[in-house]
């Protein structure tokens, strides 16, 4: 329960992050705590249905 709404915590602050074009998706990931970025993006396209890169190109 709570890794769960952590994790969407998490994806809502990523899904803002994504947009700063001063930042990769792999910065964006280690500021938000995670080790490797892979594991950012499995999680966001778990949550979102999409990759941070599929987020950004649709939004």
């Amino acid at each position: 329960m709570a890794q769960e709404y952590i994790q969407n915590k998490v994806i809502e602050v990523a899904k803002e992050r994504v947009f700063d074009t001063n930042k990769s998706i792999s910065e964006v990931a280690y500021e938000l705590g995670f080790k490797y970025p892979q594991n950012f993006n499995r999680l966001f396209k778990q949550r979102v249905g999409f990759t941070p890169n599929e987020y950004w190109n649709l939004n």
